[in-house]
């Protein structure tokens, strides 16, 4: 039987620019008519799966997306003396494992066109078959033996990988991450601001005296609701029936999801914070996001109570429609007026649910 932990959490940010579009202005979703702030999935999957909680929590059982593998190799060989050519052709095979290669033949030659989502165990495995290469052994038929169909990387069996060249190899993502968005309308503002140049003189009435120069960034501010589901069952096969790895693997999701955000602007804007309300769900029941308890747009003056309010009453009312949406529940509340629940008590039940 699957077990899926469904995870819905309020985390509100200050004047902030988190994730921006390709024009600098925050990104931005229309939902029950009004426009709200949003933060893409692959925003915060990133943030995640490079954070600190993950590295204390999973240590080198993590993969890396790259298009390096072949540089890598090629630098590897080089250091142990092999002449260029050989050393470029042997890097070329292995890296072509992962990918296309690119087409340039000036530069960059062992660089696959695409990001590959490297486990370290096949990092270990090509750096292993390019020092047989290295001892004048043919790797031609050792190439198929690179990839593996389970992982050693948390971060890839939770996320996924496609390999368009090697299908077999995919691996499907044992968790949905949504966009999170703000359970409230929101205006994006617009920040003047001015650089001056320190070493001017006042007295220079000839040169410029006045700013060296102007600009402008947008911002926004608000509570962001963000829903999450794991597939803890799939999590488990992905990672090869390795439970305690799996386990481990969904504490790090669970905390980094509470006290982890995407680093845009953060020296501008220093906007780090920590989920104010998190709800953890357990069970086989089909899962649900619950964005649609801000449908309508939040406008009570404290927003936060507000839509922690909206998410307990909209959860009630689905299971009173629907029937339990869970076996089991925690939550955790951390606002000025009221605290409950504990990380630590969230983490152990998210283990839990590793069967």
């Amino acid at each position: 039987m699957t077990t899926f932990l469904q995870m819905h959490l309020l985390t509100t940010y200050p004047a902030s620019n988190l994730n921006r579009d390709d024009t600098g202005r925050p990104k931005t979703v229309v939902f029950g008519g009004k426009p709200r702030l949003r933060i893409s999935s692959q925003s915060l999957k990133r943030a995640w799966r490079t954070s600190a909680v993950f590295a204390e929590r999973l240590g080198e059982r993590v993969g890396k997306r790259t298009q390096r593998l072949g540089e890598t190799i090629l630098a590897h060989l080089k250091q142990r003396g092999m002449d260029d050519e050989k050393a470029t052709e042997i890097s070329r095979s292995i890296a072509g494992t992962f990918g296309k290669l690119t087409d340039d033949k000036e530069k960059n030659q062992t660089f696959i066109k695409q990001l590959a989502f490297i486990s370290e165990d096949e990092r270990a495995r090509a750096i292993a078959l390019a020092d047989r290469a290295l001892a004048g052994e043919d790797i031609t038929d050792a190439l198929d033996k690179l990839l593996g169909k389970t992982d050693s990387a948390a971060d890839i069996a939770m996320f996924g990988r496609m390999l368009a060249d090697a299908p077999a190899f995919n691996r499907e993502a044992a968790v949905q991450v949504a966009h999170a968005m703000t359970t409230h309308n929101v205006i994006v503002e617009d920040d003047y601001y001015v650089a001056v140049d320190d070493l001017k003189r006042p007295a220079d009435r000839d040169g410029d005296v006045g700013t060296s120069f102007i600009g402008v960034q947008e911002y926004g501010a608000g509570v962001f609701y963000l829903y999450a589901c794991i597939d803890t069952s799939l999590l488990q096969s992905n990672l090869g029936g390795d439970k305690a790895l799996a386990r481990d693997a969904v504490k790090a999701l669970v905390e980094a999801a509470a006290t982890v955000a995407p680093r845009g602007k953060q020296a501008s804007f220093a906007s780090r914070a920590r989920a104010s309300y998190i709800l953890l769900e357990r069970g086989p029941q089909q899962p649900r996001t619950l964005a649609a308890a801000f449908i309508k747009s939040v406008r009570h003056e404290d927003i936060l109570t507000e839509s922690i309010g909206r998410l307990r009453a909209f959860r009630g009312n689905l299971d009173k429609a629907y029937g339990a949406g869970a076996d089991a529940m925690r939550e955790l509340v951390a606002t000025a007026e009221e605290a409950s629940g504990s990380i630590a008590d969230l983490l152990e039940f998210g283990g839990e649910s590793v069967e």
